[in-house]
């Protein structure tokens, strides 16, 4: 088929909203969505406007009193059976993924997985919800707590993560009893109208889970809505900023997601070649387009950072840039033509600013001679902290290694920085990772695992300009941010009172 012919297909393929259960093909404005290894349009998404939100918002909170009163069991209940979906769809989900992402496929795979173990975490509802209960503390009195549903929730969730980050959000939102609105990216907007649909097969009700597609417009809106009670976003610090000030100034809960520049230090001992092996896999899996990618490399000491250079110069000459559906393709294409283009503009930056260019990933074969939105691995050498591209979070496949002289200018190096989501270390010393785990200013820290991405029963969070609110995803954090804590006192008394007391109770 040529390439005319695929776009118009591409024009008449519209993907949109999930409103109330059902599609919503509203359309107030549409936008194109890429294959990002060919470069072509392969649909267009619907945009919605403050209408189609309101509608979508509507159906939640018409859906949420009934909801709410389900049993936690029966709740668990439809979340196993979705999980069994998201299991037997996972190969085309994944292909989805990769289609209008472009990580490979083994990648989306994991990422898939990754999301099935928070909704696994889910199906615990009835355990996790219970409360506490204290009998008889005085007078004939019980106290217990109990924790109840918000309303309707909404998630704003990235490009990086489709299919992941939204199971993040949702699973234990509605296993806690809440209805929920999820704005995904409009870049890569199809899994969210799957993992809608399998809601559906599981047996959802209609109104619990709704889906708007959409940009800006759409996310405003949702912060506005008077019936949205609670917010999740993950994204870049300026949004999470904004997203997080909006909501707060509105009585919303919200935890809102940042960017990163997570920092893994090299010990003089520790082992060059896992910690090669480490970098690689971390600073250019899924061409660097994660929030927990490592994108500087802290090498203690003047030899080691020699060593470390050579052999991640070494490992980068083997990668294989393609298609990610392609068998072999270690790392596909970034997502945009436009992000292409940012991420390159870092390169011209960091070599103006003084940065050794070790590897060029600009000029790589397979990325000139193909279409598509093709990076190879670029790696910086002598980079400074006061380096753009030091500072700000390049979201692409560009490592950078800063050389300092000890473990304390190392971890001064790492807590400097505004973005705190993670961070790790490499080396030998039991009683030195000790150290650093607890003086390193991040949410999440690794030491000998390079991207230290907590399981579904752990929470999962930086710290400083990389999450604004007082709760983590997932886990147990989870369960806190979409509960109202309630604690309920009561007596029964058996004669009648001797009338009104005025001091404050003690028994």
């Amino acid at each position: 088929m040529s390439t005319a012919a695929q776009n118009r297909n591409a024009t008449s393929q519209l993907i949109g909203h999930c409103i109330g259960g059902h599609s919503d093909q509203t359309v107030p404005r549409r936008a194109p969505v890429f294959n990002p290894a060919t470069g072509e349009t392969i649909a267009h998404v619907a945009l919605a406007d403050a209408a189609t939100v309101a509608r979508a918002v509507a159906a939640a909170q018409s859906a949420a009193a009934a909801w709410a009163a389900t049993s936690a069991l029966k709740r668990a209940r439809i979340l196993f059976d979705f999980k069994q979906l998201l299991e037997a769809r996972g190969d085309e989900l994944a292909r989805l993924i990769t289609r209008e992402h472009g990580k490979v496929l083994s990648d989306a795979q994991g990422e898939l997985q990754r999301g099935i173990e928070v909704v696994e975490f889910a199906c615990g509802i009835p355990q996790l919800l219970k409360g506490q209960h204290s009998d008889n503390i005085g007078g004939g009195i019980d106290n217990w707590s109990l924790r109840q549903p918000l309303g309707v929730c909404a998630g704003i969730t990235p490009f990086n993560f489709p299919v992941m980050v939204p199971l993040w959000m949702f699973p234990l939102a509605i296993a806690c009893g809440n209805c929920f609105v999820l704005k995904p990216s409009e870049r890569d907007p199809s899994a969210a109208v799957m993992l809608a649909s399998l809601l559906a097969q599981a047996g959802l009700p209609d109104g619990v889970f709704n889906v708007v597609q959409g940009d800006k417009v759409a996310v405003e809106a949702l912060i506005a809505h008077p019936d949205v009670a609670a917010l999740s976003f993950v994204g870049s610090t300026p949004v999470a900023a904004s997203i997080y000030a909006q909501s707060a100034a509105q009585g919303k809960r919200a935890q809102a997601l940042g960017g990163a520049k997570n920092h893994l230090v090299v010990m003089p001992d520790a082992d060059l070649d896992e910690a090669a092996d480490a970098l690689v896999g971390a600073a250019y899996g899924s061409a660097g387009e994660r929030c927990m990618a490592v994108s500087v490399a802290v090498a203690v000491g003047g030899s080691t950072a020699d060593a470390l250079t050579a052999k991640l110069a070494e490992r980068i000459g083997r990668l294989r840039v393609g298609d990610g559906l392609e068998p072999g393709t270690d790392m596909g294409p970034l997502i945009t033509a436009a992000h292409l283009a940012k991420v390159r503009e870092y390169i011209e930056v960091g070599i103006r600013e003084g940065a050794r260019l070790v590897v060029d990933g600009r000029e790589a074969p397979g990325v000139t001679d193909r279409p598509g939105f093709f990076l190879a691995p670029s790696l910086f050498d002598a980079v400074r902290p006061d380096m753009r591209i030091y500072r700000e979070e390049v979201f692409g496949p560009v490592l950078s290694i800063v050389r300092v002289a000890s473990f304390a200018e190392a971890v001064e190096l790492v807590n400097g920085h505004e973005l705190a989501n993670g961070a790790a270390c490499y080396t030998r010393d039991g009683g030195l990772a000790r150290e650093f785990s607890r003086r390193v200013h991040a949410g999440m820290v690794g030491i000998n695992v390079p991207i230290p991405v907590p399981m579904a029963f752990h929470s999962f969070g930086g710290s400083k300009r990389s999450l604004f609110g007082d709760h983590h995803i997932y886990g147990e954090e989870g369960i806190r941010f979409y509960t109202r804590y309630k604690s309920v006192m009561q007596r029964w008394p058996k004669d009648r009172g001797r009338g009104p007391e005025f001091t404050m109770p003690t028994h």
